[in-house]
C-alpha cells in the first residue's frame, strides 16, 4: 500500500530533546549504568519505563516474542516471572536463554541483554507472586495463558473462581509461578541521534569480567 509506505516512511523519529551520551565516561559494571538509565528514564516521565520485550526460542529454536516487567535488576542479573505453562515458561525450559530489550522512546535509548536464565527458588519465586495485585494473582492462578479459549465469558469466570480461592487463601501460591533473572553475557547500551550517527556501546562479560567496546551504528 503506497500511501501507508509514505506515512511511515514521514513520520517523526527521534524529536525531541535527547540526551548525551559519552562512552569514556561509562562504569566497569554495566548493571550501574543500566540503573542509571533507568532511573533518568522514570525522571523523564517515559511511559513504564519497567516494560521490556523478552525474546525466547522453542526447542527447535522457533523465536517468540512479549513484552514484560522488569522485576528487579541486581549484581545477578535481571529479573521477571512466569508461570512454567504459559509459552515462555515451556520454552525457558527447553532453551533457558532469553534477550531482552528495553526502548525508552521520549530518549531514543535502548538497552539489549543477553544471557542464560536460571530459575530462583520456590521461596523468591513465591515472595513475587505475593506482592502481585489481586487481578495479577487471579489471572497467574488460572494458568492458562495462550492456550486456546472459547469465549470471554469462560476467562471471566474461570479470573473469578481463581480470585474465591485467592480470597479464601491469600497466602496460595502456584508451584508453578517461577522467578527467572537472565545473567547478562552481553549488555548493549544504543544512544540515538538525529543525524543517525547513534553511539552504541557493548559490554561483554568472559572469565567473570566486563570488557567494553564500541560499535558501528
Amino acid at each position: 500500500m503506497a500511501d501507508l509506505r509514505q506515512l511511515l516512511r514521514d513520520l517523526t523519529v527521534f524529536g525531541g530533546e535527547l540526551p548525551t551520551f559519552d562512552p569514556a565516561a561509562t562504569p566497569d559494571d554495566p548493571v550501574e549504568l543500566f540503573t542509571t538509565w533507568l532511573l533518568g528514564a522514570i525522571r523523564a516521565q517515559v511511559p513504564e519505563p519497567h516494560a521490556m520485550t523478552v525474546a525466547t526460542a522453542d526447542a527447535d529454536g522457533v523465536p517468540s516474542a512479549r513484552t514484560l516487567i522488569l522485576k528487579d535488576v541486581d549484581a545477578a542479573g535481571w529479573r521477571f516471572a512466569a508461570h512454567d505453562g504459559s509459552d515462555k515458561g515451556r520454552e525457558l525450559a527447553a532453551r533457558p536463554y532469553a534477550a531482552l530489550t528495553f526502548y525508552w522512546q521520549p530518549l531514543a535509548r535502548q538497552v539489549r541483554v543477553r544471557g542464560p536464565v536460571v530459575r530462583e527458588g520456590a521461596e523468591r519465586s513465591a515472595a513475587d507472586f505475593l506482592a502481585r495485585s489481586a487481578g495479577a494473582r487471579a489471572e497467574a492462578l488460572v494458568g492458562r495463558q495462550s492456550r486456546r479459549l472459547a469465549s470471554l465469558a469462560e476467562r471471566d469466570a474461570a479470573v473469578a473462581d481463581a480470585a474465591q480461592r485467592l480470597a479464601g487463601d491469600p497466602g496460595l501460591v502456584p508451584p508453578e509461578w517461577t522467578l527467572h533473572t537472565v545473567r547478562a553475557d552481553s549488555v548493549e547500551f544504543w544512544q540515538g541521534a538525529r543525524d543517525r550517527n547513534h553511539t552504541r556501546l557493548r559490554y561483554r562479560r568472559a572469565d567473570g569480567a566486563w570488557t567494553k567496546e564500541l560499535l558501528w551504528p
